[in-house]
C-alpha cells in the first residue's frame, strides 16, 4: 500500500477545491465568480472577488484565499496568511479547509512539522465527508504510526472516499479485498473497484484489472478486453503492462500475434526493470531483420518520439 504522500495532498487539496465544493457556500441564484475566475487563472479577480465574500463570513471563500496565498497565486506566497485563512475557514467547519492545514501540518508550513496534529486535522476532515481526507486517514490506519494499524477501520474509510468517486481510494480498497485484509476476501468485488478505477485512469488499477481480465479472476475473462487495456497502460508508461503486452504479442492471445510488437515492448519494459527470460529467448530466436525493426521501434519510443507511441 502505498505510503502517504505530499504531493497526492497537494493534489487532493486542489480537486477538493473543485466547484462543487466552493458552490457549497455560495448564493444559489448568483454565480460564483470567485471560484470562475480562480479555474480560468484569473487569480487576482478571484482574490478580489474571495477578500469580498470572506468579509461576509464566507468559509469557502476563506478557503480559497488560503489556496492563493499557500501557492502564490495572484498575490505573493506567504504560509502564515494561507494557514490564518484556513484556520478562520475550518473554525466554520470547512472541510476543504481542514484539509489543507492537516497538509500544512504534514508538511511543516506555516509552523514546525506535526504530524499529530495533521493526523487529528484529517480526522475531523474526513468526518465532514472529505475523500481525499477519508483516504489518506486510512493510510495512516494501514501504517500504524499516528494511529494503531486497523485494517478494518481503514477500509471504512477507504469505502467512503472510494464511494465518492476517488480513485486511489478505489484501487486501495480492491487491493484490501484481494487479500482480504480488513474486509472480506472478495475477487468479484475487488475486480469491480479495479475497473472503476480504471475508467477513472488510476494506472495501476487498470493494470490490475487488466490481468483480473485476462485470467477471468472475479470478472468474466475477455482476453482481448485485457489486451487493449494492457496497451493503453503501456502507453502511458507501465512496465508491467509493457511486458504482459509483450507476452500477448508473443503468444498472440487476445490480440494478433506480432513478433516485431512483442521484442519492442519487451525492450521498452526491460528498459524500465521489467525483464522477462522467457522473451529474451523468445527475442533471441527471430531473424535479425525483425529484432532491427523491433529495436529501432524501440528506441524511438524511448527516446520520446509521440509518434512511436
Amino acid at each position: 500500500m502505498r505510503r502517504l504522500s505530499m504531493a497526492l495532498l497537494a493534489i487532493a487539496l486542489a480537486l477538493a477545491l473543485a466547484a462543487p465544493a466552493m458552490a457549497q457556500s455560495a448564493p444559489d441564484t448568483a454565480p460564483d465568480a470567485a471560484f470562475g475566475a480562480y479555474q480560468r487563472g484569473l487569480y487576482l479577480t478571484a482574490f478580489n472577488e474571495a477578500s469580498k465574500r470572506a468579509q461576509q463570513g464566507d468559509a469557502a471563500a476563506m478557503t480559497l484565499l488560503g489556496e492563493l496565498y499557500a501557492n502564490g497565486f495572484g498575490v505573493g506566497r506567504d504560509d502564515m496568511k494561507a494557514a490564518q485563512w484556513y484556520k478562520q475557514a475550518a473554525a466554520a467547519g470547512n472541510r476543504d479547509a481542514l484539509f489543507a492545514l492537516a497538509m500544512f501540518a504534514f508538511e511543516g508550513r506555516a509552523g514546525a512539522r506535526n504530524t499529530t496534529e495533521a493526523a487529528r486535522l484529517m480526522g475531523e476532515a474526513a468526518k465532514h465527508g472529505h475523500p481525499a481526507a477519508n483516504y489518506n486517514l486510512a493510510l495512516l490506519y494501514l501504517q500504524g504510526q499516528e494511529f494503531k494499524q486497523d485494517f478494518a477501520r481503514a477500509a471504512e474509510l477507504l469505502r467512503v472516499a472510494a464511494d465518492a468517486g476517488n480513485a486511489e481510494a478505489q484501487y486501495a480498497l480492491a487491493t484490501m479485498y484481494k487479500e482480504g485484509r480488513g474486509v472480506p476476501k472478495d475477487a468479484k468485488q475487488a475486480a469491480l473497484l479495479m475497473a472503476k478505477a480504471s475508467i477513472a485512469g488510476n494506472l495501476d488499477a487498470m493494470v490490475e484489472f487488466a490481468i483480473a481480465q485476462f485470467n477471468g479472476d472475479g470478472v468474466d475473462k475477455d482476453e482481448s478486453g485485457a489486451a487493449r487495456l494492457f496497451l493503453i497502460a503501456a502507453r502511458r508508461g507501465s512496465p508491467i503492462a509493457q511486458n504482459r503486452l509483450a507476452r500477448i504479442l508473443m503468444a498472440g492471445r487476445g490480440m494478433t500475434a506480432d513478433a516485431t510488437a512483442a521484442i519492442r515492448w519487451h525492450t521498452i519494459a526491460k528498459q524500465a526493470g521489467a525483464g522477462d527470460p522467457e522473451l529474451d529467448v523468445f527475442a533471441a530466436r527471430q531473424p535479425q531483420a525483425v529484432r532491427d525493426a523491433a529495436n529501432t521501434a524501440a528506441q524511438k519510443w524511448l527516446a520520446g518520439d509521440i509518434m512511436a507511441r
